[in-house]
């Protein structure tokens, strides 16, 4: 008996790949749930190590009561290390991480390599314990996801499965960082996949468990934030939460607006400052923390002094004013960080600081400042991530109190209406915009039975150089029966011109201008391969052309076809398509 299985036991040890292979088709759900109880565990361990590195290293480089030129050093020299780091080792794992994590789940197959993640776990912990007022939550979610997609693709998993583990893990980060397990279940469906019905629903309740259970077996069952209890004191008050929320909503876009622009400005800088722009943060950081120390770091420790009622009025509007430029600061110039935990904080100053107004004006009509520094938490998340269910599930785990659920999905939803109507493309989508990556929106994620754009596209032959002349152009596309063509450089696909605008320049007596000159690098009409064919029908009737450039997702230059209208035709059987 022995000899007889001695040879099997030894085959299976000389050709193990070949036996997880086979295991991994024959039982793939099996080991996807296993991996999910893994990672889950994972990533509540990195959610722990976060908080600890992050504050408790941050409480000894810069102590309350400390000299006062540690905290303009601190936040500089922090700013000036990572910023190298960044540069030189770590490029991908500079900002909020939800951005690049929705990147790697629709246009990067899931994948997010073991570099990133590390150097988003190590950048993230230095920057925020040297007092750059940025969120762990957000980075916590893109090394999670990481981990995930390291595991997932060598354990030979298949793209769509490796694709799932994304928003199990993204699940496990937002469960541990604010030890509220259903709103990370909520977030990761609301925000990350898009859909509350996604068929990853079971495992991603279950990471979302097992990172919980992690977490408090190691820092006990404590809620983020230790609050009194709230009673709604008069039926007036919801007014009050009603103007709460118009206030949400305008600082909401003011936070948004201001990030955005400011990040623009910067990405337009030479690529030769890219070392030196997170210092420009750490530099803002430290002036104001010379002056106001609550400015450092995420600023936790004051969000539940405005939850309790222990904060003055002036402190609060101060906070509220001063952390806003630091957070778009911090942020738009480069360091590693996100944007949960400052809208949560910005939302318990705002909060508090107009429920300290109507207490004063009405006593016997209106809470103390605590109860709607809690509601204004909410209020401005709901805000600026848009994110709403979460946001009201959140504040009420992170709180543990009920009384407040009402106020604050009114005062969310006012919130919510005002900032998608004054900033129309969410905060995630913007930021990923800016860096080249086309995220699908929801509308498009829905119109899954629809015919693809890659189902018509052929490789684009024709393509002008941006150097070249409009003479040039003119002369090389010849009899083409297209009427625009995609231009690039060493870049690669920078813009679209039409046959129009190449006459019209030709008719101005431009012949000798470069093509370069005549694009709008900033805006030029595209497609994607899993656009549905009846968006790209629309955009050349608006555009007034007959072909458009397929471009990559995560990469806006990356030309990988194009669409002409006669293929479009015949594949729905109108035509003879050009194809061979």
């Amino acid at each position: 008996m022995t000899e007889a299985s001695e040879p099997t036991h030894t085959s299976w040890w000389r050709s193990p790949t070949r036996h997880w292979n086979s295991l991994l088709n024959e039982r793939e759900e099996q080991v996807f749930l296993v991996l999910t109880l893994l990672i889950g565990a994972l990533v509540g361990l990195m959610a722990v190590a976060f908080i600890v590195l992050t504050e408790r290293v941050g409480m000894r480089l810069y102590p309350v009561g400390g000299a006062a030129w540690h905290r303009v050093l601190i936040p500089v020299a922090g700013s000036l290390l990572m910023a190298y780091l960044l540069f030189r080792y770590f490029p991908d794992a500079r900002g909020s991480g939800v951005p690049q994590t929705k990147a790697a789940l629709y246009a990067r197959d899931g994948r997010i390599t073991a570099g990133t993640t590390f150097g988003k776990f190590f950048c993230t912990s230095a920057t925020l314990a040297s007092g750059i007022p940025l969120g762990r939550e957000g980075p916590t979610v893109q090394a999670g996801a990481g981990i995930a997609s390291v595991l997932g693709r060598n354990l030979g998993l298949r793209p769509e499965k490796v694709k799932a583990l994304i928003p199990v893990a993204a699940a496990a980060a937002i469960a541990a960082a604010f030890n509220t397990p259903l709103a990370a279940v909520l977030f990761a469906l609301e925000e990350v996949v898009g859909d509350l019905h996604a068929p990853v629903l079971g495992s991603v309740v279950l990471a979302s468990a097992t990172s919980w259970g992690v977490l408090r077996l190691l820092l006990g069952n404590d809620p983020l934030f230790k609050v009194p209890q709230y009673q709604l004191v008069s039926p007036w008050e919801f007014v009050i939460y009603a103007i709460l929320g118009v206030a949400g909503g305008l600082v909401s876009v003011a936070f948004t607006r201001l990030l955005l622009g400011m990040r623009e400005r910067f990405l337009k800088f030479p690529r030769k400052t890219l070392p030196l722009q997170p210092v420009v943060g750490g530099i803002v950081v430290g002036m104001m923390g010379w002056f106001v120390p609550q400015v450092l770091g995420v600023g936790y420790e004051h969000v539940g002094a405005a939850l309790n009622g222990g904060m003055a009025l002036k402190l609060m509007v101060l906070l509220l004013v001063l952390k806003l430029f630091a957070v778009t600061t911090s942020y738009a110039s480069g360091n590693a960080g996100g944007i949960f935990g400052p809208s949560l904080f910005l939302g318990a100053m705002l909060g508090g600081a107009i429920g300290s107004v109507a207490h004063n004006l009405f006593p016997h009509y209106a809470a103390t400042p605590g109860a709607y520094a809690l509601v204004g938490m909410g209020t401005v998340f709901a805000g600026i991530v848009r994110a709403p269910m979460t946001s009201v599930v959140m504040i009420f785990e992170i709180t543990r109190d009920y009384a407040v659920i009402v106020p604050l999905m009114i005062s969310n939803l006012v919130s919510l209406f005002i900032a998608s109507r004054l900033q129309k493309q969410p905060i995630y989508e913007s930021l990923a915009r800016q860096d080249g990556i086309h995220l699908p929106t929801a509308e498009t994620r829905q119109q899954e039975g629809h015919r693809r754009v890659i189902l018509a596209m052929r490789p684009a032959v024709q393509v002008l150089a941006a150097d070249m002349t409009v003479q040039d152009a003119l002369e090389k596309i010849g009899s083409s029966e297209s009427t625009a063509w995609p231009v690039s450089d060493d870049r690669g696909l920078i813009g679209v011109l039409s046959f129009g605008k190449l006459q019209q320049s030709a008719t101005a007596g431009s012949q000798s201008k470069q093509l370069k000159e005549l694009l709008d690098e900033a805006d030029f009409p595209h497609l994607h391969v899993d656009h549905p064919l009846s968006l790209a029908l629309e955009r050349m009737g608006a555009y007034q052309v007959n072909a458009l450039p397929v471009v990559n997702r995560a990469n806006v230059h990356k030309l990988e076809g194009i669409v002409t209208l006669k293929d479009v035709l015949a594949l729905y059987g109108v035509g003879a398509s050009e194809k061979a």
